[in-house]
């Protein structure tokens, strides 16, 4: 799905992993990112985002929270990140990245509050009273007043399975009046995930329940006297959602797979956003017709239904072939992946693969890494990275 995207609006991606990787400056099991592309996308979610009076954060667990691509994420114009757990908090602050949200999508565990707290988000988001109340007594040990978000949902709101949580909107002008009497803390706004979701079958973005219930909550806010509260509405962000968010009062964005044009809307229309991430394998064996190559990364997002995978295959970035491929299930361990090899084509044992697909290596163990230069033709490593941001061990 997204390697037709990747041939046609970035091909350099693919040659530069086939010859870094032939020359011994990329490992198997890697996922490969433009970093001047990415710096690119970042500029104009920063820009759009600063016409609209938004403020961007960027989530980067998709990317291994590879401390290089945070660097170009911030020459782009987005300074501070969104993390999704505590390491990827860690991983970014490590990065240089200044911590603009916290807690959302995933809470912060009671023993780590301490450790959340000493790392001084901008934002840290609760779903309920006694996280909002770790949340203070963590940030008054720490010396000094949390900006609390509010997590709210109501009938109808949609969540990913797993994903569910928060208060009920109804109460919201309760729980705002509830964190402002906690002690170093207060009340600070709203959020909700996902605020807008891809369509299949208009094959563009829609509105969700959620951001509905964003856009009323804020309004008995308001109503109230509450007229500076923060408004954070994530969810298949690219340059040409903001505007829509914006109108709906949001006041914070979320780019992540907008950073690397991998959004599910990106795969069907041609945004702003280019794509600037590849997984590279190489082959391992041959075996039945087929040839089995390294996995450690093959974690493909599932926002589409089960398509053919596809893959780049070659020595030489000037003469590749495009193979069918079989990837484990989600429930296996990905040890290998597997390609269909037609009689005419020349595989073997070595020979790169690249595939195309909705990444999250975070959940993986594969190495991430940037590469500088590809619109000069000189492309370089910058680094290679742990799938949780820190440093690799393999060899250079």
């Amino acid at each position: 799905m997204f390697l037709d995207v990747l041939r046609r609006r970035n091909p350099a991606l693919i040659s530069a992993a086939i010859a870094l990787h032939q020359s011994g400056h990329l490992p198997s099991n890697t996922y490969v990112l433009d970093l001047d592309t990415i710096s690119a996308n970042a500029r104009a979610l920063a820009t759009e985002a600063g016409r609209l009076g938004l403020t961007p954060f960027a989530m980067t667990k998709q990317i291994g929270r590879n401390p290089d691509a945070c660097q170009a994420i911030m020459e782009g114009g987005i300074e501070a990140a969104v993390a999704v757990d505590m390491e990827c908090a860690r991983a970014t602050t490590r990065a240089g990245m200044r911590l603009g949200h916290l807690g959302h999508l995933v809470q912060v565990p009671r023993a780590e509050a301490a450790a959340a707290a000493a790392m001084r988000p901008a934002n840290w988001t609760v779903f309920s009273t006694d996280k909002a109340r770790q949340a203070a007594t963590a940030a008054g040990h720490a010396g000094h007043d949390q900006a609390l978000l509010a997590r709210i949902h109501t009938e109808g709101d949609e969540f990913y399975s797993g994903h569910e949580g928060g208060f009920p909107a109804r109460d919201i002008l309760a729980v705002a009046d509830g964190l402002d009497a906690l002690d170093s803390a207060h009340f600070a706004g709203i959020t909700t995930f996902p605020a807008l979701l891809f369509d299949p079958e208009t094959r563009s973005v829609r509105r969700t329940r959620n951001l509905a219930t964003l856009e009323q909550a804020a309004t008995r806010l308001h109503d109230q006297g509450r007229t500076n509260i923060q408004i954070n509405g994530p969810g298949t962000t690219s340059t040409e959602t903001l505007a829509a968010l914006a109108s709906a009062g949001v006041t914070q964005v979320e780019p992540g797979h907008a950073l690397t044009g991998t959004t599910p809307w990106h795969a069907a229309t041609d945004l702003p956003e280019r794509p600037a991430v590849c997984y590279l394998s190489e082959v391992s064996h041959l075996y039945g017709g087929r040839a089995y190559c390294f996995g450690g990364g093959m974690y493909v997002d599932p926002v589409f239904p089960p398509y053919q995978v596809q893959a780049v295959v070659g020595h030489d970035p000037s003469s590749t072939a495009t193979l069918d491929a079989t990837l484990p299930p989600p429930q296996a361990i990905d040890y290998y992946g597997q390609l269909e090899v037609p009689a005419h084509a020349v595989v073997e044992t070595g020979t790169s693969v690249v595939f195309g697909f909705r990444v999250q290596a975070f959940v993986t163990r594969a190495y991430t890494a940037g590469v500088r230069g590809l619109a000069t033709g000189n492309p370089r490593v910058a680094g290679i990275w742990a799938a949780d941001g820190s440093a690799a061990s393999w060899p250079r």
